[in-house]
């Protein structure tokens, strides 16, 4: 494990310009960069196409927060607003994402960032920033500094009772191998603060759905930090049962009780993750000021410490809003922390509620060289497992292929031949459907790939029997004695599935075709390899999908049994994620090929066999439900007869656990007699040496392959139980899936149930508006028509109105004629009266003066009558003027 010593930095982030934006004169630029909650912004600059912003924006934090934020892959975003300075109006143009992960303390070159979500669509705007990692040069106030002498007792109390607890640090001695934990002229006493991770239970519930682990075996390990060393446990494979040493991680501390009381109740909890690579599945806080209480001279007698299970919280829970898993499901991670004295003899730990037996923890002591501290070494990143060294094959091959490669391990091709399966164990696999001597009958079912090379003109891999009498003489003296009757043939029958084509199913799937047929010798499944995909509407041909039996019966048997068992040959769906899926199955009538045509061949020793092949296409059913056909299926079946077994015993050596197919050795019922004159060949010495040399090769040779057989159980027992571990694991991440799918469920059911009830009052409310709307429309319908009588109406009035005005105008324009004629009248009578009074005038000049006078009072009474007409006839026309003019208003405004 690596340590290291906490420093301050700062992450610098230097936004210099723009380019490609558009010119708006009356608006500026703003940059605010935000980070783990903190917000600065860069200086208003003017909106053209070239912005210079020419800002440094900075934020202060040690290297333990920065692998905090690296772990849980904390962003820098930077936000562009444009501003309008008058009405302040602020509108949000783009964004950039810096990943804090690349930040590096080494100077890197400007980049240029375009903008996301820019709102410029016409415009490809882009920032040129740089970010870099800086050391903080401001050096650490150091407010203690050494002194000649020590103070008196009761200044140094004075002096530590008045120090900020939030402003200790811990300094980092490497020369001696300590931290110093606050003054050092005061705090001389030294203490030993160890943690130890010991167990974890449930870990699978912190892997989320949607993460996708690596493809290899995945490592996980916990993370922490003790005094800025980061330190981590050794790496394991297995969340659901996690089986790892407990591990012990010690540093020194130079300090007293008082001081380091204050300080771990002012500094952080003590925060644990669950790590995968390079991220953080989980956490948990441990809080420290538990360990030592003011006044407690507890820590001077024994050590204290803080013990228990810890439950470990995903680190964006509140974020995915995950339900609260009940507390025997919850994650969680044993954890010891002890404080003692140095002085004090180093005391075991307590042992914790461990759901295994407690392991001796392994002691790792952090001390501090050339200026770094060495702890735990760094793990490997690749751990050595069986798994790695198995094949792509083996890590995805499911629960039946490995129990079928546990069966199919005793039936592979043997150099010498071919030999009858005769273990017991095949025997109790036999169902009531073997023959009466199936003990005697053997498979020929090895894996595909050892049957590419196989011909149908005989046997596979078939050879000559040994000598009678090396035969006879090389067996073991515990070998086992199978008896065949004498009315058993020698059959070899193959199945050839050939395709698949017509799927009815709405989903490609990855075929796998299997079967069994436990009549044949073995109950061992038979399966296609590799999976094929198989579409709607298409043929596909199986590959490596042949496969043969060599077996001995009675025909009439055989005959009895294809006629009453079809061979169910089943249709599997192969899925990575999840278990296998059986889709349908097809019935192959195998009485078909002994009604087919018989052919003659000749075997491999000349003697005469024959050969019946047939040909069909079968409904693969569906294994679910009402039965319907879901694809078809083509096969070729051949039989073949090599006529009466000639071996009427034969003889299977005890060290073989299950025999694979082979041919079968000869025991001689009788050995000739020689002649008494005749020497016996196998008395020579030459022979019984070859003798002793053939039996022991053959002891050998059983030898070697009980070895192999054992070796090969035990990579199939590993193999077994890694299967058995990953569908463990498979099956608990599906049962938190299913966990997190009903909390959703329900989410779901309550956002349908208000969706609902928004819709039914929506539905309510739109018939309301449409019930007001129609009510408004006869509404206005009617003021509208009530609008349009009243102004028939009134134009109906104006236009009387204007009549009875025309008809009055006429009227006071008769008035004014005939007054106009009266007044022309009294004038031309004045004229007239005028004269006749000159006359009159110059007439009585001469006459006297009374009559004058008489006269002249008569004229001047008719004047006054004359002028009370004249003034009467004035009035008159003024009236007729004001009721003219009066008119003519009134028309004026009915025109308008």
């Amino acid at each position: 494990m690596v340590s290291r010593a906490a420093d301050r930095l700062l992450i610098v982030v230097s936004i210099l310009e723009g380019r490609y934006f558009p010119k708006r004169p009356k608006h500026v630029l703003v940059v605010e960069a935000k980070f783990d909650g903190e917000q600065l912004a860069t200086d208003p600059v003017e909106h053209t196409d070239q912005p210079e912003f020419a800002t440094e924006l900075a934020w202060e934090l040690d290297r333990k927060a920065l692998h905090q934020h690296r772990l849980q892959r904390t962003p820098i975003k930077l936000q562009c607003f444009a501003l309008d300075p008058v009405s302040s109006a602020k509108e949000n143009i783009g964004y950039i994402v810096l990943d804090l992960r690349a930040v590096q303390e080494k100077k890197q070159a400007p980049k240029w960032y375009p903008l996301l979500s820019n709102k410029y669509t016409k415009f490809k705007s882009e920032i040129q920033v740089g970010v870099v990692l800086e050391t903080d040069s401001k050096a650490l106030v150091d407010g203690f500094k050494a002194k000649e002498a020590p103070p008196r007792e009761g200044k140094a109390s004075a002096l530590l009772s008045g120090l900020d607890p939030k402003s200790i640090v811990p300094v980092l001695n490497e020369e001696e191998g300590y931290h110093q934990i606050g003054p050092a002229e005061y705090c001389r006493d030294y203490f030993v603060l160890s943690v130890t991770i010991a167990f974890a239970t449930q870990l699978e519930q912190l892997v989320p759905s949607t993460m996708k682990l690596p493809e290899r075996q995945a490592e996980f390990f916990f993370y922490y930090s003790l005094l800025g060393n980061d330190v981590t446990n050794e790496p394991f494979t297995d969340l659901i049962n996690p089986n790892f040493e407990p591990e012990r991680a010690s540093v020194r501390i130079r300090s007293t009780a008082n001081i380091l009381q204050g300080y771990f109740c002012a500094q952080s909890k003590l925060q644990i993750h669950l790590c995968c690579g390079d991220q953080s599945l989980g956490s948990t806080e441990i809080p420290l000021s538990g360990l030592l209480k003011k006044g407690n001279v507890e820590i001077d007698q024994h050590p204290v410490a803080i013990e228990g299970a810890f439950i470990l919280v995903p680190p964006n829970r509140a974020k995915q809003k995950l339900p609260q898993l009940p507390l025997d499901m919850a994650p969680t991670v044993g954890v010891s922390v002890v404080l003692q004295r140095e002085s004090l003899s180093i005391q075991p730990l307590i042992p914790l509620n461990a759901p295994t037996e407690p392991k001796q923890p392994q002691e790792k002591v952090l001390s501090p060289v050339s200026g770094k501290t060495e702890g735990f070494q760094q793990r490997s990143q690749n751990v050595p497992s069986q798994a790695d060294h198995s094949s792509s094959t083996e890590d995805e091959a499911t629960e039946s292929e490995v129990e079928s490669l546990k069966f199919e391990k005793g039936m592979r091709l043997k150099k010498k031949g071919l030999v009858a399966e005769s273990c017991q164990e095949a025997n109790k696999q036999c169902t009531a459907e073997l023959p009466v001597f199936k003990s005697q009958s053997r498979a020929k079912s090895p894996l595909v790939s050892d049957l590419q090379n196989s011909t149908d003109n005989g046997p596979v891999a078939a050879s000559q029997p040994n000598p009678a009498g090396a035969s006879s003489s090389s067996e073991p003296v515990s070998a086992q004695k199978i008896v065949i009757p004498a009315a058993s043939h020698h059959f070899c029958f193959s199945i050839d599935l050939r395709s698949i084509r017509g799927l009815e199913v709405g989903f490609p799937i990855n075929c796998i075709l299997r079967y069994s047929y436990p009549f044949f010798g073995s109950a061992a499944p038979i399966m296609t390899s590799p999976p094929v995909e198989v579409r709607k509407n298409m043929e596909v041909f199986l590959p490596q999908s042949y496969c043969a039996f060599d077996f001995a019966t009675i025909p009439h048997q055989l005959q009895d049994t294809f006629f009453r068992l079809p061979l169910l040959v089943e249709l599997w769906h192969k899925d990575k994620t999840a278990k296998d899926l059986l889709l349908g199955v097809a019935r192959l009538q195998l009485s078909n090929v002994l009604a087919s045509e018989k052919t003659r061949f000749l075997g491999g020793n000349g003697e005469q066999c024959w050969r019946q092949t047939c040909s069909e296409t079968v409904s693969v059913t569906a294994a679910q439900g009402s039965g319907n056909r879901i694809a078809e299926l083509s096969y070729a079946i051949t039989l073949e007869d090599y006529g009466l077994v000639k071996m009427q015993e034969v003889l299977v050596s005890d060290s073989s656990q299950c025999v694979g197919a082979g041919q079968q050795r000869h025991v001689p019922h009788t050995q000739p007699r020689a002649p008494e004159n005749y020497s016996e060949p196998r008395e020579t010495l030459e022979y019984k040496a070859a003798l002793e040399l053939e039996m022991w090769k053959e002891m050998q040779e059983d030898i070697f392959e009980n070895q192999l057989k054992k070796k090969e159980m035990a990579h199939m027992q590993a193999l077994a139980e890694e299967w058995k571990k990953r569908d463990r694991e498979r099956e608990a991440l599906v049962k938190k899936k299913v966990a997190e799918y009903t909390v959703l469920e329900e989410q779901l059911q309550k956002t349908l149930r208000d969706l609902d009830k928004r819709e039914r009052q929506l539905f309510s409310a739109d018939s309301e508006l449409q019930r007001l709307k129609k009510e408004l429309q006869a509404e206005h319908e009617q003021n509208l028509q009530e609008l349009q009588d009243s102004v028939r109406r009134a134009r109906e009035e104006c236009a009387h109105q204007v009549e009875l005005e025309r008809s009055k105008i006429k009227q006071l324009e008769e008035d004014k004629l005939r007054l106009q004629q009266q007044l022309y009248e009294a004038e031309n009578k004045y004229k007239t009266l005028e004269k006749e009074f000159q006359q009159y005038k110059e007439q009585q000049s001469s006459k006297p003066e009374i009559q004058l006078q008489s006269e002249i009072h008569l004229l001047t009474l008719e004047k006054v009558e004359l002028e009370r007409k004249l003034e009467s006839a004035t009035k008159s026309k003024l009236h007729y003027k004001q009721q003219w003019t009066r008119a003519l208003k009134e028309l004026a405004r009915l025109k308008q």
